[in-house]
């Protein structure tokens, strides 16, 4: 990595690197557009559908796209297999506005379902892997989803759920017992035969670029996931949004950035995410990079792939980088080809930032975004993290900020706390049938976050708080009411509030205060075990504590949060 934090640095200022790379002709120039009547600044290079992203890659050819363990995937045999499956959905029935949910782990067979759906007009409904039985089927009940593709762990969980909606057709991959499910291999071959299908078109299908192409699910402050509906554009703003951000890196360097070109990733982010699909995935599509698939993390198997394959970049939550660091045998391996981390979705520790840059010898990376802006509205690397390692990063130039007082109309100065609010081609439209939030989120192209943050004179961006209750697990939002309303189910609890309390790796975890009704019993096993039987495991609280007394509350009847946090985050300090 370059040397650019002496004097003279940075080389240009933020506006003049924005002036230059959007300047007429330029590959970041951008053009405003009318969506949904409101004028918006977008990438006038982006790709206009994820078809013509698709129909791009295919002149990658025999480079590699996907790898895990020994299936390797080119991008001609991936093109191949997305338009076959695209001409069996087709032949089903599926188009344009139909919802197919998509639930399985990262593997080759995921960006072939997602990108054949979004080739025929369809919505793609990706569907959290870690999710219960319920969760998975409320967001298949939710979405009205017309099909279901999904793995074989995923057809295992659902099986008591799919009894109950015997019309919905379901296709399988990598299933010893599909039962009533189509298996994928019946239809296109597993991913060693892909190369094999014929070398088809893509179905002719007219996309326009704000056209709905997927659904993203949100936990939301009432206990139910939202489902965030992003278009075309939503998801390909990404592809310029990321080469955007790389590129200043170099101008603030004082280098000429160079053309894209591929990179070797090791992903460990799940698909299901937007910032794995649409902040990841999509942009690596654009390069034409390789994609290193694990399925399930483990630092050690992770080291050994990072040497056999050469990658150049990884990332995305803290704990990553933490324990690829940490390994006790990192030395044994060769990691010289890295060039960065990047990682987002939790709180990290200032001295991540600089023990990447040491120990690594790579450029570390951060940004802010969230399922309704499609991921990334800012990034921070190099450099600008290390001088502010405390920072979310500055917004890409498509992207607007603001921080706005209580009534949401007010702007507040550089440097003062507020709701962080946020607009941009990648913002999205609103929530699946859910008009009066949609309507309480999204205005006038803007979204309120409920974030509470600053922004500095230069624009950089810096989150305090997080005004959702929002717990973030190692990059896995957890919101408070959701595992409260659990434990309010349990017959021994009268009073629950989900804390999240610091981790030096994962960010943050949960943990429960309760208070038990007079004569009633439950130990902290009991009501671990009661969560775990109902949400995804992630959401299971790492400890409960129990009060002798009932929570405390402000005038209005709210639980003082605050208090309980200073109180055990402050015993989990004095006793770590």
């Amino acid at each position: 990595m370059a040397a650019g934090t002496g004097q003279g640095w940075p080389a240009m200022t933020m506006a003049e690197v924005r002036d230059a790379l959007t300047a007429p002709g330029a590959r970041f120039e951008m053009e405003e557009v009318a969506i949904d009547g409101i004028a918006t600044r977008t990438w006038k290079n982006a790709p206009a559908s994820l078809a013509a992203l698709l129909a791009a890659s295919r002149g990658q050819g025999e480079r590699t796209f996907l790898v895990l363990d020994d299936d390797r995937v080119s991008y001609a045999a991936h093109h191949r297999a997305v338009a076959a499956l695209a001409g069996h959905l087709v032949a089903l029935g599926i188009g344009r506005g139909d919802r197919v949910a998509l639930a399985m782990r990262n593997l080759p067979e995921w960006p072939m379902v997602f990108f054949a759906i979004g080739a025929i007009g369809a919505i793609v409904v990706p569907l959290n892997a870690w999710w219960s039985a319920d969760e998975l089927d409320f967001a298949l009940r939710d979405s009205g989803a017309r099909l279901l593709i999904c793995d074989g762990e995923r057809l295992a969980r659902l099986a008591t759920p799919l009894s109950a909606l015997p019309e919905l057709p379901v296709i399988v991959t990598r299933s010893a017992a599909p039962g009533r499910a189509v298996r994928l291999e019946s239809l296109i071959g597993a991913p060693a035969d892909w190369a094999g299908l014929a070398d088809a078109d893509l179905p002719q299908v007219g996309i326009a670029p704000d056209d709905a192409a997927a659904i993203f699910y949100t936990s939301g402050t009432t206990g139910r996931p939202k489902g965030a509906v992003l278009s075309h554009r939503n998801l390909a703003s990404n592809v310029l949004s990321n080469g955007y951000a790389a590129a200043r890196v170099c101008l603030r360097r004082g280098e000429i950035p160079p053309e894209p070109a591929p990179r070797v990733a090791l992903m460990v982010i799940p698909f299901f995410h937007v910032t794995g699909c649409s902040a990841s995935l999509l942009p690596l599509v654009a390069t034409g990079s390789t994609i290193v698939l694990m399925p399930k993390w483990d630092a050690t198997q992770a080291l050994g792939l990072i040497e056999r394959e050469r990658v150049t970049t990884t990332g995305g939550v803290p704990t990553i980088a933490w324990q690829l660091l940490e390994h006790p045998d990192r030395a044994r391996y060769d990691l010289s080809s890295l060039e960065a981390i990047a990682y987002g979705g939790a709180p990290s520790a200032p001295d991540l930032v600089r023990r990447i840059r040491s120990d690594l010898s790579a450029a570390p990376g951060n940004g802010w975004g969230m399922t309704e802006t499609t991921a990334t509205v800012t990034s921070l690397a190099a450099e600008d993290y290390l001088h502010r390692p405390d920072s979310a990063g500055a917004p890409v130039a498509v992207a607007d900020l603001a921080i706005r007082d209580a009534d949401g109309i007010t702007d507040l100065p550089p440097g003062t706390l507020g709701e962080l609010w946020a607009r941009g081609p990648m913002v999205v439209r609103g929530y699946w049938n859910r008009p009066e939030e949609s309507a309480a989120t999204f205005v006038d192209g803007w979204v309120r976050t409920g974030d509470i943050a600053r922004i500095d004179t230069e624009g950089f961006l810096f989150i305090a708080d997080r005004a959702k209750d929002v717990i973030i697990r190692g990059g896995e939002n957890i919101y408070s009411i959701e595992v409260e309303n659990v434990l309010y189910a349990h017959p021994s609890v009268t009073d629950a509030a989900l804390i999240g309390v610091p981790h030096r790796t994962l960010g943050e975890e949960p943990v429960a205060v309760v208070h038990l009704c007079p004569g009633c019993t439950a130990d902290a096993a009991e009501l671990q075990a009661f969560v775990r039987a109902r949400l995804a495991g992630f959401k299971v609280p790492v400890a409960i504590r129990f009060m002798t007394t009932p929570l405390p509350r402000n005038a209005s009847g709210k639980i003082l949060k605050s208090e309980l946090k200073h109180c055990f985050v402050t015993e989990q300090a004095d006793t770590a």
